[in-house]
């Protein structure tokens, strides 16, 4: 009987599955020992959107939080993590020397694999990444990315055994060094048949030297059936995760796959009563959490929007939090076409956040007068005129055309780590500079810090560190006239996240997971706006087009503008959109500030025409 191996990705792409990646590290050590002592080697624990996060929600430094992990579990347990090919843990590519700080200080801070993709497939991105890791002595599990496409799509090459395998078969030619392959499909989608037919011959092109990792989750309620497809074919090692986070957008649970396997050839090398017991300590860590419904639900409209489900309930949590999560459903319907016409690229981070927040602009910005796409100016515009490698096959050469004209950008075809290099803001100089002017520390881990996680990393060595975490009495209020909404309160000197829910006049704030029970006043007013005399131009409002938090507040009352200026940022769905005058004027009147959440419509500033 052949014993398969396993993967617990519940500490990682299960938070980020299930709960935005958003969980203070203290509430599940319990359940992270536990694993250990059922026999539970091989863990996934952090990379992917669980470095950021704790950065920006759970008020955690995740150098110091990879100590504690190596700690609890002892020295022999395999740690590992998850990287995005030349974006390392986040969204933003990087320069070589960022992408080798990266792997120096992973392997410093005792992880033992890490898990390197690129979601465009394109080797070039995992070149850098992958010989950085082997010279740092870490494991290195190079990475092909899958995903199916929706139905009635003519695409004969992309995300078929043929491009899957043409792609390994360039990885081998290239020499970058690995210790095995994994095959991963974040978003569930792809079919058993391809499964098998991909790793079958993966396992005849690779002999018996390297293993086989296979990764899926069950949003479209085909993991098992992948999984198992996956061992038949030869792969040696699959990923599931621990209730009462499995299923749905996360991978498929360790004892389901267990009972799957009973009165076959293969079984899964556990003591089921010992896992029982370890996913009941889990529940108890977890029991504080708000669980998003939608991340326990398998969703057919998956299979036509390839949406990953570690990008799933991210989204859906930010659209909580903006108030919009009405739009979800429209943003869906909107992916397809942005999928098909972007290039097909797999829907994996950074990729899938490209989709959504293209498919987001779509939705809730609408389209131009011409029916062309206001294009993301960061993400999907750049994807398609080539800046973050090369597509699996060619965009749609309109929405090229269109990504040309609104960035001012020409098509590339050179790597992303060339165009890095040269780019002075990037790097490990630049992020020691943006340092020494802030007065911190310049280390290493800091350097890794600000360039992994930008402002908001820079902010949190200062010591602005909000908290962006989803407990369970901060789920919205069920009274058909309930009001209220997420909010950033300033107190003492730091931010600090709220939740308002409202029945009438009775208002309960929860703030870092305590309620209070609060009433306002009758008559109180609300705080007036800044503002400035008026001239005699006409005043014109300058309205958010969608909803989000404002982020900077660039331009003061009294400041003269030109038509196109810059007044505001909002940042909706880890996209910042720029604000700007519509005409030439005055400003008169800023209606927001900082971190205020704002919806479609609203009024942010006033100008005065000239």
């Amino acid at each position: 009987m052949k014993k398969i191996k396993f993967m617990d990705c519940s500490f990682r792409d299960g938070f980020q599955s299930c709960l935005g990646a958003r969980v203070k590290t203290e509430d599940f050590l319990p359940a992270l020992e536990a694993a250990v002592k059922a026999g539970i080697n091989h863990i996934e624990i952090g990379g992917g959107a669980r470095f950021q996060a704790l950065y920006f929600y759970c008020q955690e430094d995740a150098f110091e939080m990879m100590d504690l992990w190596r700690k609890t579990v002892g020295p022999d347990v395999n740690l590992q993590t998850l990287a995005r090919g030349v974006n390392v843990v986040g969204l933003s590519s990087q320069s070589s020397d960022i992408i080798d700080l990266h792997a120096k200080l992973f392997k410093k801070h005792g992880i033992t694999t890490i898990r390197n993709f690129d979601a465009l497939n394109d080797v070039r991105n995992l070149d850098v990444s992958g010989r950085a890791i082997a010279k740092h002595g870490l494991k290195h599990q190079i990475t092909v990315t899958m995903m199916g496409l929706a139905p009635n799509l003519k695409e004969a090459y992309a995300h078929t055994p043929k491009f899957y395998t043409d792609r390994l078969q360039e990885i081998l030619d290239s020499g970058i060094p690995f210790d095995s392959l994994a095959f991963k499909d974040a978003s569930g989608t792809s079919t058993p048949q391809t499964v098998y037919d991909t790793i079958k011959q993966a396992r005849a092109m690779l002999g018996s030297d390297k293993e086989i990792q296979f990764h899926t989750h069950d949003t479209a309620g085909m993991a098992v059936s992948c999984n198992m497809a996956a061992i038949e074919a030869g792969a040696d090692v699959i990923d599931l995760a621990m209730s009462p986070l499995s299923g749905g957008t996360c991978e498929a649970d360790i004892l389901v796959m267990y009972q799957r396997l009973r009165g076959t050839e293969y079984t899964l090398d556990i003591d089921p009563e010992k896992i029982l017991e370890v996913e009941k300590i889990f529940e108890k860590c977890m029991d504080k959490y708000f669980m998003p419904p939608e991340s326990m639900q398998v969703s057919p409209k998956i299979i036509f929007s390839p949406m990953p489900g570690g990008a799933l309930t991210a989204n859906t949590q930010m659209m909580r939090d903006n108030n919009c999560l009405d739009k979800y459903d429209a943003c869906i319907d909107e992916m397809r076409e942005v999928v098909a016409k972007g290039g097909f690229g797999t829907s994996v981070t950074p990729v899938s956040q490209f989709y959504f927040q293209q498919a987001f602009r779509n939705a809730v910005q609408g389209k131009n007068a011409d029916g062309s796409w206001k294009m993301d100016p960061k993400g999907y515009g750049k994807m398609v005129l080539g800046y973050f490698g090369k597509t699996p096959v060619p965009p749609d050469p309109t929405v090229v055309k269109w990504a040309q004209e609104q960035l001012g950008l020409e098509p590339t075809t050179k790597s992303v780590v060339e165009i890095n290099d040269a780019n002075p803001q990037l790097g490990v100089k630049y992020n020691t500079e943006l340092l020494e002017k802030a007065g911190l520390p310049v280390t290493d881990e800091n350097i890794f810090i600000v360039a992994a996680c930008g402002d908001k990393g820079l902010n949190f060595l200062k010591g602005d560190r909000p908290m962006g975490i989803r407990y369970k009495e901060a789920a919205p209020a069920k009274k058909a006239d309930a009001k209220g909404g997420a909010y950033t309160a300033t107190i003492d000197g730091k931010a600090v996240a709220v939740q308002l829910n409202a029945a009438g006049d009775a208002y309960t704030a929860t703030v870092n997971g305590k309620s209070f029970t609060v009433k306002v006043a009758e008559g109180a007013a609300a705080p007036a706006a800044a503002a400035a005399p008026a001239g005699n131009g006409a005043l014109t409002p300058l309205a958010a087009p969608l909803p989000g938090t404002v982020i900077k507040v660039v331009a003061e009352v009294g400041t003269e503008v030109a038509e196109g200026d810059v007044v505001l940022v909002i940042e909706a769905m880890k996209m910042e959109t720029e604000i700007k005058a519509a005409k030439a004027g005055i400003v008169r009147e800023i209606n927001v500030s900082a971190s205020q959440v704002v919806a479609a419509g609203d009024t942010l500033a006033m100008i005065e025409e000239k």
